[in-house]
């Protein structure tokens, strides 16, 4: 069973500042990543991580190596979708051998976290920032709060929700942690509104 929990997140004027610092310089990490996908055709987790870490933690110090980490999830989450779903229209079988498109992160573009950079305990969050860690106080129901204990976390992204607050979201699942996503065919074909494909000329 799979279960997906969206929290708002109550956040001052500084906090509000500190996120929005954060979702645009993880953009800028995911976006020193896409060329290297466009030019070189991988977007493995695995093997990009290879291909890109080393030179991302020395060109973005501040970001830290686990969310660097998760840049390198985001870009070949969202590479799959846009280059492997049968429906997309930049798909490596529309494509065939001609150039990959550049896709383009806005600031906009979720914030992906996991166990090193946000933990969840007695009602209280702590997440990772640029300016270090951030704490919330989180109103759970009581059957949140079990689901949080007896299900597995395999994704947790941060988002702007309604009038430009930010939201997280939780993935939980009872499979054991990091089993492999479901198939490409139950994912929307559209391509995410945070990112903007350019097409190579």
């Amino acid at each position: 069973m799979n279960l997906n929990l969206r929290i708002p997140l109550n956040t001052n004027l500084e906090q509000l500042a500190s996120l929005l610092a954060l979702q645009a310089g993880f953009a800028q990490v995911c976006n020193a990543i896409a060329p290297i996908v466009q030019q070189t055709r991988v977007w493995n987790r695995v093997a990009l991580h290879h291909l890109t870490y080393r030179s991302l933690r020395e060109r973005f110090p501040a970001m830290g190596s686990q969310m660097v980490c998760n840049a390198i999830y985001s870009v070949s989450r969202t590479c799959r979708l846009v280059f492997q779903h049968p429906q997309s229209p930049f798909s490596l079988t529309r494509l065939g051998d001609r150039p990959l498109p550049l896709l383009q992160f806005t600031d906009t573009c979720p914030v992906y976290f996991d166990r090193h950079t946000l933990s969840v305990k007695d009602g209280q969050l702590s997440m990772y920032t640029l300016d270090g860690r951030m704490r919330f106080a989180l109103a759970l129901q009581a059957a949140d709060e079990a689901n949080f204990k007896a299900m597995k976390l395999r994704e947790i992204v941060l988002s702007r929700g309604p009038s430009n607050g930010f939201e997280l979201s939780f993935s939980l699942s009872d499979e054991a942690y990091g089993a492999a996503p479901e198939s490409l065919q139950s994912e929307s074909p559209e391509i995410p509104e945070y990112v903007m494909v350019e097409e190579a000329v």
